[in-house]
């Protein structure tokens, strides 16, 4: 490496630096920045080349070879799997004789959950303008590259994001619940009011109706079997619903050897025979619900593993925040509220960048709009 006071690299590989390395500087117990996370999408490629996510990571060294900054990155040959949409962007490129593909893309591949997207060491004193100087540097690779634009999905704290050149925001809306010291899962239904207390009392009794009875599976309990039962219910779901599978049993699997106290695993059963299953990763305050599926049609079992399940081991755990994925109305009546997203995106042509800036900004006001017409609906007592 060179003696210069820091230097920066891209690298196609996470196979090129240490583990260690790494998470120490990423400093965070964050499930999906872990190298563990993200060298087992690479490794089960998952995220490739092939794949259309093609790894080129910002890495940051000191003078003693130490890393001091990181960002993921992939060059990305489509939109898909990263759930900010900008296929109408693509298009208004492609009309225009334009190739809106590649561009460079800071996100967790297929997980549409907010974090740090730069990650900055504790020895480094003033962190805001070493993330400008990041931006800049990363800015500056995409024109080498002769990408179209760079994107950064799901940051954390949209103030941070400031360049030599625009960076635009974007606004987006998720479904959060949040554990406001609750005893039990009953106390947080006292919360609620009559009519949705009801309605998910209701819901809940999928487990009686059917004859069913719920594992929590976690570390050590976590079997080779029961991740692969799981894949079996992704792979029904995937093909049902979206038609697309991303993630390859192999990434399941490296998960499993590597990552597995990271993972909450929920598995139905009827009598002794698994039925359906819900994929869930933690931090020391939240529980990430990602992945779901089930062998058969059970009315209500999707509310039960992915929303009430969830409450139930957050309560149980102390765990303050439970983020059940992308979109989805419906988990606002389950006592989930809209919580705003954001991303950051800079592109090189300056027309577009101007039409899409305006575009942003009305897409704001009408963001906002919308998520005061959802707390109005809240299932909560005013």
């Amino acid at each position: 490496m060179s003696s210069l006071k820091s230097d920066f690299f891209f690298i196609n590989s996470l196979k090129k630096i240490k583990k260690e390395d790494w998470n120490a500087c990423v400093d965070d117990d964050h499930p999906f920045i872990q190298y563990e996370f993200l060298f087992a999408l690479e490794e089960s490629e998952s995220a490739c080349s092939q794949t259309g996510w093609k790894p080129y990571h910002y890495i940051e060294y000191n003078d003693v070879n130490e890393i001091i900054a990181i960002c993921p990155l992939y060059i990305k040959s489509h939109s898909y799997g990263e759930y900010i949409f900008d296929h109408a962007w693509a298009d208004a490129y492609h009309r225009h004789g334009l190739n809106y593909y590649p561009k460079l893309q800071s996100a967790i591949p297929f997980t549409p959950v907010t974090g740090e997207r730069i990650f900055i060491s504790k020895k480094i004193r003033n962190k805001k303008d070493k993330i400008k100087s990041i931006i800049n540097n990363i800015i500056r690779e995409a024109k080498k590259l002769n990408v179209s634009s760079a994107h950064f999905n799901f940051i954390k704290n949209p103030n941070e994001w400031d360049a030599e050149e625009p960076i635009m925001i974007r606004e987006g809306i998720q479904f959060h619940w949040e554990n406001n010291n609750y005893k039990s899962f009953d106390n947080f239904l006292s919360t609620l009011s009559s009519r949705k207390r009801k309605q998910i009392k209701k819901e809940r009794e999928c487990l009686k109706n059917n004859n069913l009875k719920v594992k929590l599976l976690s570390g050590d309990n976590l079997q080779k079997e029961d991740l692969e039962f799981f894949y079996e219910c992704y792979l029904d779901t995937t093909g049902r619903k979206w038609g697309s599978t991303y993630l390859k049993k192999e990434f399941f699997m490296n998960i499993l050897s590597n990552f597995k106290n990271k993972i909450l695993l929920m598995i139905a059963y009827q009598n002794d025979s698994k039925v359906a299953s819900a994929l869930n990763f933690l931090s020391k305050t939240h529980l990430y619900g990602r992945l779901w599926g089930s062998k058969f049609e059970v009315p209500y079992l999707h509310f039960e593993l992915c929303y009430y399940q969830a409450i139930d081991y957050a309560i149980a755990n102390n765990i303050k925040y439970v983020e059940a994925g992308a979109q989805g109305e419906h988990k606002l009546s389950r006592g989930y509220l809209p919580q705003k997203t954001w991303s950051a995106h800079w592109i090189k042509e300056k027309d577009f960048s101007t039409a899409i800036n305006k575009f942003l900004n009305e897409e704001s006001k009408m963001i906002n709009h919308h998520k005061k017409d959802l707390e109005a609906l809240g299932p909560y007592k005013s």
